[in-house]
């Protein structure tokens, strides 16, 4: 295992009301924290609120919009992977989610993609896929494995851990293991050839 640690983004996919996704974004960064070679960074979309309109190629944003995308931005492009955390709408994800993706471009590239769902009978499935095809288009790449919580109200305890540990924590695993295998590989390359879209 190399000697500098991976940096991974944990994104908060929600910003609704009575939203479960810092519950699931919690434990999964528990997880992260635990598993070693990992740096953690928690990003809540919360405190990053992007406007829905941008403004125009060349125009600068105003202020504060521009306030919060040179904030997140840092995070994006510091991170060498993520890990997105993502509820399920109408067999979807969260419009934020989306949003926010839509905002950045550079900072996805060449940059490999966890995904993490949670809704209902689904587990957020649907939404996991819409997201590999949203990640392909901006150059990163999803891994294979997802971790996905089938009616996550029964799926977790009140003090936050999941009902069943010893399944989710293997899948976290298998899915930590993966993300620090290509956040390694794809950050060696970037390092000898600047990736180019």
């Amino acid at each position: 295992m190399p000697d500098a640690p991976i940096n991974l983004a944990i994104i908060v996919g929600s910003v609704r009301g009575g939203r479960f996704c810092p519950t699931v974004a919690d434990w999964f960064a528990r997880q992260a924290r635990a598993h070693g070679g990992i740096e953690v960074e928690l990003i809540d979309l919360l405190d990053h609120p992007l406007p829905l309109i941008m403004p125009e190629y060349e125009e600068p944003a105003d202020p504060a919009t521009q306030a919060v995308v040179d904030a997140l931005t840092a995070k994006l492009a510091r991170a060498d992977a993520f890990v997105v955390v993502t509820p399920e709408y109408n067999h979807s994800t969260s419009p934020v989610l989306k949003n926010t993706i839509d905002w950045f471009l550079d900072e996805w590239k060449a940059k490999p993609v966890g995904l993490v769902s949670y809704g209902g009978m689904g587990g957020g499935l649907r939404a996991a896929e819409h997201l590999r095809q949203i990640f392909a288009e901006v150059h990163a790449t999803t891994v294979r494995d997802v971790i996905s919580f089938h009616n996550q109200f029964s799926e977790f305890e009140k003090d936050g851990k999941p009902a069943s540990p010893e399944g989710s924590e293997a899948a976290a695993k298998s899915l930590l293991d993966q993300l620090l295998w290509w956040g390694n590989a794809l950050r060696e390359a970037r390092t000898k050839v600047p990736y180019t879209a």
